[in-house]
């Protein structure tokens, strides 16, 4: 060690190599012009404090995601419960409920509206304060931080400020944006990962300046003293455009030398860096917005019925507001004993219109009753507890890492049952990034005897069709089958046994499952393939995989072996391949590789070293790496690898033998949903080499714009007259469930866009292997990759070019003709700045959705919340977007539902979310289960609001035109107080927490189910208005009916009639019967609880009669069960009468329904009423596969695919065979 450092076993990657500069360029480099606008920041390292004055005053690291604090809380809260519409109305029948024309007390309208609006303010508070402290949790992590005098201590995150230095150990995240001043290396490079940032896994190598590289342990920092001048704050990831004044010399600094917050040190003991933008000024911080606030499209619908009932309210109110100035002008006069002529202006005949004007007001409250205040506040109680349902949900639990679903807010846990579009992030969130190395071919012959999951999906499910089909033609015919039929028959079976081996040939048993290792071949494992005919390939093979490549080896102390830290999955997953097939990587160096080869003798390892001339780098536009290796005999190779149709393109005349063989592999690897590279090699001559090399070294180290496409055109003259070795099938390892979870949500008729910041070709086969795309798929990839070299002038050039490509598109997909034909729509973050301007962003839309799966690659977070928007606002549907990183938080909070993966790594997508689960495979049940349910409880429970809303209000207005429009009521007011707190609330409550149309385990199985909540069918108008109409229908049998059945005859034995108390208590029984009848007729799931709120309500309507009748405030109603009512049958059969009246309709409606127009829900609940699901499960199976969404997308899809073909190539084969059979 040199002054405490600590010496890397690397001393450098390739990656380094590329990125040092001559030593010359760094010093006498010119500056960047630092000056305007948008460059105006100043740092002073090592002197934080002088950031806290004037005129900097820069921001601290403190971070924020609450949408409120201390101070707004209450103003912004407030205006949150004002923009419901109608609390606006309470708030004015409150103020009004004030003046002497109130037919209530003031108490009876200002209680209920404060209750309603602080319970939801008090539920916004605890929501807030949960999101608050998930922000602590970051603030309060602890960095290593410069006190001054060389010494450092442990801060936490919030206290750092803008030009502290700060050392960050490996496998920490970095506090805030840091320039690097120096690592643990030697050379001053540091590995960092990215992931959180822009979804990439492959490690980054950063370097800082040769200036700050001596600065290497923690007193060199006593006296350090060194200004940065650089960008203001901004949103961009990928640039950095800064000066550094360190010892009277200026260097220009890039972003190589930028560590962001939220990335993570990897590989690297520790590094030293300044900060030069914290908390909200750092660019991941940038790049997300503030935290909005949502509201569910049926919280903005109910709004719209409000308005509905708003105009009821005020078309009756005004009709009693006429009748009441009609009847004063005509009637008050011949009432005398009124005094007339010394009457109020309220009930003057002289001023009729003003009496009028004054009963308006009185109506206005009277009839408040059509507007449910309870409504918001069950509704808060509702979600509140459908949450809680949520969060408590077993089957969204993470064992591994005990972590539970979290519903961050509950205000739209109805949204969850109406998504129309997924956009999804794509690593950390659908993958797991690991590779499996499957199957291979070596000179045109294929290994590997283990089937893909898409290869023994096709198969069981083709098994089973045809099953169903002999089953099917046995019945119609009741006949034995033919001879040829059992031919054909043994014909299939024999063909999907070929296509599904999985094991291997010796049936030996399978060694232990090895990371990134499935393969099964006893022809080339245990050094078998020394025996092979084509073993000299095989060799080169081998030594292909083992050699080239990027990767850095460590060895394990727990298993003994070498494991790769390589720059992708499939990388590593080579290198594992070729360890366990006897060519163990085991050592790099800055020239060299050594590998421990299992040849000639399987039983003695021998180490080999190929000294690594030259690395040229795999890229998206390249789509090939290669390497130049001397080996121990001074032979000059190149090896390389990359994507098939590039490698062919580059083969030498002799070096295509094995390509129509190698060809038809690819082919059924690519359609076994495998990613395949194909090898070549090819032998080099001394003069041949050095004289590229010379060339090549040019290129390398010139300074410039220029510099990587020099290289690259270089590079194109080493890489061609190459040899066919073979081509590898990797299959890519998903996340637990991820798969089936896409295909189920598919099946669900849901539409799934993958934005990553990943490279093009890893984007393209994470959707091969999560069956968004699929071979036989058209892929239609917009780019600007051939114009790059365009200058600023070309700008319009590049748009135009972008634009064609779109229209092109849009046309080819309107002129396809197959109906089997699916598209998928593939752009870059590039092109992507294009199709976002305004005047072709609708196009892109246009585009995307019709194509079946959308990916777009190397976007940058604000693209994503772009994206995002465009989607939801084009496509006026509902959006949910989710992600695990911070580079997510734009499209998490863009969406109308955000939902953040609560991984291993950080937190921010989950602060930023509504909605937090452990991996991806829960948000099928989510969605399907949750979000159908809690969609469907929302829906009838509202509309059943309504409807009991209208039945109890419009009867008050019939009562008062009944009486002249006296503004009379014929309830007591406490009938009306505990109508919707007491008599009907629980019984609306459990509907909205415990109803089930169908279990959870049939909303899995018949995904198609959530359709309903798709094309909202339990809240379209059609409903809402038969709902209300309902309640209509029944506001009139309860007061006509009543009204005809006591009016005029006696109703006791002594030959009394009914009074206005026994007729308003009548019809407020039977409307208390009517309405909890309808919701027990509206549930389709009991428990004890919906039995006992139900009927319990209406045993609670007696007893409350019962207790308020003993009361000696009860008025008229004094003793009016016991005494007046009870005795009475009249009263007992005009409520059974009411109740058997109002909900016949509904019986009648319900029972045409499921007889002759069910929907789907109906059938299941049958087929499960009957136990058909049970008694035959043939059948449960057959109607589960037709209620599948027809999808182009989904591992159903890929399998219907391979049906196809399978069936095709057996039709064939069978038409051959009948062909050539003799008559």
């Amino acid at each position: 060690m040199v002054k405490g450092r600590i010496r890397a076993r690397l001393r450098r990657s390739h990656l380094y190599t590329f990125l040092r500069k001559p030593k010359g360029n760094e010093a006498g480099g010119a500056p960047h012009p630092i000056q305007g606008p948008g460059y105006s920041r100043t740092v002073h390292c090592n002197q934080p404090l002088l950031h806290q004055k004037k005129p900097f005053k820069y921001r601290s690291n403190y971070i924020s995601t609450t949408k409120y604090n201390p101070i707004t809380f209450f103003p912004k809260a407030l205006f949150e419960q004002f923009r419901r519409v109608a609390n606006i109305y309470f708030l004015l029948a409150a103020g009004l409920s004030l003046t002497p024309v109130s037919p209530f007390g003031p108490w009876s309208m200002i209680a209920p509206l404060a209750f309603v609006v602080g319970l939801s303010m008090v539920k916004e508070a605890v929501e807030d304060w949960n999101r608050f402290l998930q922000d602590m949790k970051v603030n309060l992590r602890k960095v290593h931080v410069h006190k001054g005098d060389g010494v450092f201590g442990h801060r936490p995150w919030h206290k750092i400020l803008v030009g502290d230095v700060v050392k960050v150990e490996k496998d920490q995240f970095f506090p805030a944006d840091l320039l690097l001043l120096s690592s643990s290396y030697e050379d001053g490079f540091c590995y960092v990962e990215t992931m959180n940032l822009d979804g990439e896994t492959n490690l980054k190598v950063k370097r800082c300046l040769e200036a700050t590289s001596p600065l290497d342990d923690d007193a060199a920092f006593k006296d350090f003293r060194a200004t940065v001048q650089c960008e203001d704050p901004n949103p961009n990831l990928y640039s950095f455009v800064g000066n550094l004044d360190h010892d009277r010399q200026v260097y220009p600094l890039e972003p190589g030398q930028i560590l962001l917050r939220d990335s993570k040190l990897r590989n690297t003991s520790y590094i030293y860096g300044v900060v030069i933008f914290a908390g909200h000024d750092s660019k991941v911080m940038q790049n997300s917005t503030k935290s909005p606030s949502k509201r569910s499209a049926i919280e903005k619908k109910m709004d719209k019925i409000i308005y509905i009932l708003f105009f009821l309210l005020l078309v009756i109110s005004l009709i009693s507001s006429i009748g009441f100035g009609v009847k004063t002008k005509r009637d008050t006069p011949k009432a005398w004993y009124l005094r007339p002529d010394d009457a109020e202006d309220m009930y003057s005949p002289k001023k009729p219109d003003v009496a009028g004007l004054i009963h308006l007001v009185t109506a206005l409250i009277l009839y408040g009753y059509l507007i449910p205040i309870s409504l918001y506040v069950s509704i808060e109680i509702v979600k509140v507890l459908q949450a809680r349902f949520i969060n408590n949900d077993i089957h969204m639990y993470d064992e591994e890492h005990g972590i539970p679903a979290n519903a961050r807010t509950s205000n739209l846990n109805e949204e969850l049952g109406q998504v129309d579009t997924i956009l999804s992030d794509k690593t950390g969130t659908l993958t797991c990034n690991q590779m499996d190395f499957l199957k291979c071919c070596i000179a045109g012959i294929a290994y590997g005897v283990r089937s893909s999951e898409v290869e023994l999906a096709a198969a069981k499910q083709m098994a089973t069709d045809l099953e169903d089909q002999d089953e099917h033609d046995e019945e119609l015919a009741n006949v034995p089958r033919k001879s040829q039929g059992a031919s054909w028959g043994n014909e299939v079976g024999s063909e999907i046994e070929l296509e599904t081996v999985v094991t291997s040939k010796d049936g030996k048993d399978p060694k232990p499952a090895i990371k990134g290792f499935s393969f099964l071949d006893s022809r080339l494992m245990d050094g078998n393939w020394i025996k092979e005919p084509t073993c000299d390939v095989i060799l080169l093979f081998l030594r292909i995989l083992a050699v080239c490549h990027t990767a850095i080896p460590e060895l394990s102390e727990e298993t003994g072996q070498y494991t790769y830290e390589a720059e992708s999955p499939d990388e590593g997953a080579f290198l594992v391949a070729a360890r366990e097939l006897g060519f163990e990587f085991c050592k790099r160096n800055q020239s060299s590789v050594y590998v421990r080869e299992r040849y000639p003798d399987p039983e003695q390892p021998v180490e080999r070293e190929y000294k690594i001339l030259n690395i040229l780098e795999f890229t998206s536009k390249r789509k090939r790496m290669s390497v130049i290796v001397r080996d121990e005999d001074g032979q000059l190779l190149l090896f390389c690898k990359g994507a098939d149709s590039i490698i062919f393109d580059r083969l030498s005349k002799n070096g295509r033998i094995y390509e129509e063989a190698s060809t038809k592999h690819l082919n059924e690897y690519g359609e076994a949903g495998l990613r395949t590279l194909a090898l070549a090699y090819r032998k080099l001559e001394e003069s041949e080499y050095d004289a590229w090399n010379n060339e090549f070294q040019k290129a390398k180290t010139c300074i410039g714009a220029d510099r990587e496409v020099m290289l690259e055109r270089v590079a194109e003259k080493m890489e061609k007259d190459l040899i066919m070795v073979g081509a590898t099938a990797v299959e890519d390892k998903l996340q637990k469930g991820v798969p089936q979870c896409i295909d189920n949500l598919a099946q669900a008729g849901l539409k799934i866009w993958v934005l990553t910041g990943d490279k093009m070709e890893t984007a393209i086969n994470i959707g091969f292997a999560c069956s968004l795309l699929r071979q036989g798929m058209k892929q239609i990839c917009i780019s600007t990759a051939n114009l790059e070299t365009l200058g600023q002038d070309g700008k319009e050039a590049v748009k135009d070019n972008v634009l064609n490509q779109i229209t092109n598109a849009s046309q080819m997909i309107k002129l396809e003709r197959d109906p089997h034909a699916a598209f998928a729509l593939i752009i870059d973050g590039k092109t992507l700045t294009y199709a976002l301007e305004d005047d072709m962003k609708h196009l892109f839309l246009e585009l995307a959705v019709d194509c079946a799966s959308v990916i777009c690659c190397r976007v940058s977070p604000k693209q994503k919340a772009l994206v995002t928007r465009l989607v939801r606002q084009g496509t006026g549907k509902t959006t949910l977007a989710i992600g695990d990183g911070a580079n997510d938080v734009g499209m998490i909070q863009e969406a109308d539902i955000g939902v953040g993966i609560s991984g291993v790594e950080g937190m921010q997508a989950v602060m930023a979310s509504d909605f937090a689960i452990a991996q991806f495979r829960y948000l099928e049940r989510l969605l399907v289960v949750h979000g159908h349910w809690c969609y469907k409880r929302i829906a009838q429970m509202i509309c059943y609001f309504f409807y009991k809303n209208i039945a109890f209000g419009l009867t008050l207005f019939y009562f008062e035109a009944f009486t002249g429009f006296s503004g009379q009521s014929i309830y007591d007011d406490w009938y009306m107080l505990s109508f919707n707190v007491i008599l009907t609330s629980l019984p609306v409550i459990s509907l909205g927490v415990f109803e089930q149309d169908v279990s959870s385990e049939v909303c899995l199985q018949f995904p198609a189910l959530y359709q309903q909540g798709a094309r909202n069918l339990f809240f379209d108008w059609y409903r809402i208005l038969g709902w209300m109409g309902n309640g209509v229908y029944c506001s009139l049998i309860v007061f006509f009916l009543n009204i005809i059945t006591f009016k005029d005859q006696s109703f006791r034995s002594n030959g009394q009639i009914a009074d206005m108390a026994a007729m308003g208590t009548t019809m407020f029984s039977g409307i208390i019967w009517a309405v909890n009848c309808q919701i027990a007729l509206a549930m389709c799931h009991f428990t004890w609880i919906q039995h006992c709120f139900i009927w319990g309500s209406i045993a609670m309507w007696y007893i409350f009669l019962l207790i308020y009748g003993m009361m000696s405030f009860s008025g008229n109603a004094y003793q009016i069960l016991v005494e007046v009512l009870g005795p009475a049958p009249i009263f007992w059969l005009a409520t059974l009468l009411v109740t058997l009246a109002c909900n016949l309709p509904y019986i009648v409606h319900i029972a045409f329904q499921r007889s002759f127009n069910p929907m789907d829900h109906h059938i299941i609940q049958e087929i499960k009423y009957y136990r058909k699901d049970v008694e035959d499960q043939r059948m449960w199976k057959r109607e589960a596969s037709k209620a599948r969404q027809e999808t182009k997308i989904g591992f159903s899809a890929r399998v219907d695919a391979k049906i196809r073909q399978l069936r095709a190539k057996l039709h064939k084969k069978h038409t051959h065979t009948n062909t050539m059979s003799p008559l």
